[in-house]
């Protein structure tokens, strides 16, 4: 099959179901800022924030299991493959769990590192202490939707994220208009339709199983080898995931200082990056299913074209989605919040909006190349200059009020991208050397 129409076999069911997610995160804000008050339309930001913070933190129970499962794919390991599963499903019930038992420790520290105002705080707790509830649901599904990608298909996942979302939006609107149940129905709508999403997890990969169960015993998973490069691979994108973290939280907490009226704002701006991210995460997660395939399969000329194809795909979107956003960006506010002076405030930071796209772009393809080929290190390292990088512009105050927030954010994109192109040509140039030495 032709490369570019693989990956768009892989890319475009990422992009259908990924863009949900934000059309999700609008569905949320407009909600809330249709409740009456600033308050709510900053509470969802704070509490979408803590939410997301706490679950990015897991996000290697889907990259470990995309970039280990595609690699067992490649190499004709299905038996390898289906004990990934297992593992990845049994471990991410029990740090959900873990969540729910720990809430009120979790909300207490994510309450003080954040710091938004005490009626903001009140609400975004609330919000929080309802959608945590559906933690094993959320994480589980992530470490389907990994196995799922690893497997090269990506239209299982696209089922499972358009449904879940879907029905987390129609329950939303009809807990907070239907059932009048104010702000908390937004978190009660996103619970419920957590674990009905999961129900459909375990309905696909039945399914999928018909020409062999993809899963395997407990017994085997535990018995099993391999849990040394599991944890391996796992720990630095866990540690990755803390420093993007670091990064949201401070946004967020930098912000919050700023008042609740640059909250908003960035509530709202946040969702431009959002699409974008989502929509990118559609070639990442191409780039790591055919990397990992390749490596796992040992072709090396396959692998130089997927990053080829990959790097030139993503210079396409990341154009079309600045061009986009400078011509359309007050348009596209407008249907978020109806508040006037939250948006004068978007279009007073319209610069940074058109930026982002730009300086985040590379960081998006590499990471996938990077998940495919296991090396989740220097995954690790790249975001973690980032993270200093975000804290020394963020610090210096280079530019005053959001500006300064969106100077320090997109550096810490731009930091990742290039660390990560290094790292791979520094990579290649050893390649060539040793070739050279052999011949």
């Amino acid at each position: 099959m032709n490369l570019n129409r693989q990956i768009l076999r892989l890319a475009i069911p990422s992009i259908v179901s990924n863009i949900t997610v934000p059309l999700l995160g609008l569905c949320d804000t407009a909600i809330s800022g249709h409740l009456g008050s600033e308050v709510f339309l900053a509470a969802i930001s704070v509490g979408t924030v803590w939410i997301n913070a706490l679950f990015l933190t897991m996000i290697f129970l889907r990259m470990g299991t995309t970039g280990l499962t595609a690699q067992a794919y490649g190499a004709g390991d299905k038996v390898g493959a289906g004990v990934l599963l297992t593992r990845g499903l049994l471990l991410a019930g029990g740090i959900g769990l873990l969540f729910i038992v720990a809430q009120r420790p979790l909300l207490a520290l994510l309450s003080h590192v954040v710091g938004a105002s005490p009626e903001v705080s009140a609400s975004a707790g609330e919000y929080f202490s309802i959608v945590i509830l559906s933690a094993p649901a959320m994480l589980m599904t992530m470490v389907a939707n990994g196995w799922f990608i690893g497997m090269q298909t990506s239209v299982q996942p696209m089922v499972i994220a358009v449904t879940t979302n879907v029905l987390n939006i129609l329950l939303s609107l009809l807990a907070v208009f239907g059932l009048k149940l104010g702000f908390a129905g937004t978190a009660a709508g996103t619970c419920v339709a957590n674990w009905l999403g999961l129900l459909l997890v375990v309905i696909l990969l039945r399914r999928f199983g018909r020409c062999g169960f993809p899963g395997a015993s407990v017994c085997r998973a535990f018995k099993g080898g391999g849990w040394g490069r599991f944890f391996n691979v796992n720990i630095y994108i866990f540690l990755r995931s803390f420093c993007i973290m670091g990064v949201t939280v401070s946004l967020a907490a930098f912000g919050a200082r700023l008042g609740n009226d640059v909250l908003a704002g960035n509530a709202v701006m946040m969702q431009f990056f959002t699409f974008f991210a989502y929509f990118m995460d559609g070639f990442g997660f191409a780039a790591e299913a055919l990397t990992g395939k390749a490596k796992g399969a040992s072709d090396s000329r396959l692998l130089r074209s997927v990053i080829k194809r990959m790097l030139a795909w993503g210079a396409l979107v990341t154009g079309i989605f600045a061009l986009c956003y400078a011509m359309g960006a007050s348009g596209i506010s407008t249907l978020i919040t109806d508040n006037l002076h939250t948006l004068q405030i978007i279009e007073n930071q319209k610069l940074w909006v058109v930026l982002t796209p730009i300086c985040g772009g590379l960081a998006f393809i590499l990471d996938g190349v990077f998940i495919g080929l296991t090396r989740t290190r220097s995954m690790m390292l790249s975001t973690l200059l980032g993270l200093v990088s975000f804290l020394v512009v963020a610090g210096a105050k280079l530019l005053p009020g959001a500006a300064g927030l969106w100077l320090a954010f997109d550096s810490y994109l731009l930091v990742r991208g290039v660390v990560l192109g290094c790292a791979l040509f520094v990579k290649k140039c050893n390649k060539g050397k040793e070739v050279s030495k052999i011949s």
